[in-house]
C-alpha cells in the first residue's frame, strides 16, 4: 500500500496579497488598470443606470487629483485610457471627455476628508437602493452583513449630490454609507476593497429584503458579529474577496427580479 503523501509545507503554498509599487508611476498604472477592471466587473453586474454611477481612485503622486471613468461611456467598455485625471473641483487635467462634475463631487469631498481612502464607489445597484428607500442599516443577520457591523452609517434625509460635503461627513469613519432614497457608497484603501464593499453590501441588503419578505430575521448577537467584522471586515479580507471576480471576465451580469 503507497505511503500517504505529506502536507506541503505552508510557507510553499501561494498567497496573492496586494502589490506595492514604490514608484508611483507604476501605482498609476496599476491603479488605472484595477479602476477600468473594476468598472467593466460593476458593469457586467449591472451595476450602472444610465449615465449614473462613478468609481475614483486617488493619485499616488498629484495632490487632490482623482482618477475617474467618463461621462456617458458605458461601465464595460472601458480601458485604462478612458480614464479622467480630475482635480477636487472637477476639472478635468488628463482626458479626452468630460466628467460629471457635480457626482464628482461628492467623491472629491469624501477623498479629501478621508485622506487614507484610494477609492470611493458610488453607482447604482437595486437592493442597495431599496434598502435605502426604507432608511435601514444593515443588519447582522448573516456573516457577510457582519462585515459592516458598526462599520456603516446612514445618512437620513435625502441628499443631492449638491449636498457632496454634508455626504462626506455622515461617511465619518465608516466603509460605507446608505443614502437615504439614494443607495450605496463605500471606500477602501485600494479599488479591489472598495468595490467589494459595494458588491458584499449589495448582496446584504439582498438577503435583508428577501428575508425581512419571508419573516423575521433572527439578528446575530453583538459580540459574535463583532469577532465576525473582525474576521472579515479588513480592506485587506476585501481586497482578497475581490480577486476571484476581478479576474472573472465571465462574471454573469446579476438578476434584479
Amino acid at each position: 500500500m503507497p505511503d500517504q503523501p505529506v502536507p506541503v509545507p505552508v510557507e510553499r503554498l501561494g498567497f496573492e496579497m496586494p502589490p506595492v509599487h514604490p514608484d508611483p508611476a507604476d501605482e498609476r498604472a496599476h491603479r488605472k488598470e484595477r479602476l477600468a477592471g473594476a468598472l467593466r466587473l460593476l458593469g457586467r453586474l449591472g451595476y450602472e443606470d444610465g449615465v449614473s454611477g462613478h468609481v475614483s481612485a486617488r493619485d499616488p503622486e498629484f495632490e487632490d487629483c482623482y482618477w475617474v471613468n467618463p461621462f456617458g461611456r458605458a461601465f464595460t467598455g472601458l480601458t485604462p485610457a478612458d480614464l479622467l485625471l480630475v482635480d477636487g473641483d472637477g476639472r478635468v487635467l488628463q482626458g479626452e471627455r468630460r466628467v460629471n462634475e457635480l457626482a464628482f463631487a461628492v467623491h472629491a469631498a469624501v477623498h479629501r476628508d478621508r485622506p487614507g481612502v484610494v477609492a470611493v464607489v458610488r453607482t447604482q445597484a437595486p437592493y442597495g437602493r431599496a434598502l435605502a428607500s426604507l432608511g435601514e442599516l444593515l443588519a447582522p443577520i448573516s456573516q457577510e452583513a457582519c462585515a459592516f457591523y458598526e462599520d456603516h452609517a446612514l445618512l437620513d434625509e435625502f441628499a443631492g449630490a449638491e449636498d457632496a460635503s454634508r455626504i462626506g461627513r455622515a461617511l465619518g469613519p465608516y466603509k460605507a454609507l446608505i443614502l437615504r432614497n439614494r443607495g450605496l457608497l463605500t471606500v477602501g484603501d485600494s479599488v479591489d476593497a472598495a468595490v467589494w464593499w459595494f458588491i458584499a453590501a449589495e448582496r446584504a441588503a439582498q438577503v435583508q429584503l428577501i428575508a425581512r419578505a419571508a419573516g423575521k430575521p433572527v439578528l446575530i448577537d453583538h459580540r459574535s458579529a463583532l469577532a465576525t467584522r473582525e474576521r472579515f471586515g479588513s480592506d485587506l479580507a476585501a481586497w482578497v474577496s475581490c480577486q476571484p471576480l476581478l479576474h472573472n471576465r465571465d462574471t454573469p451580469v446579476a438578476s434584479t427580479s
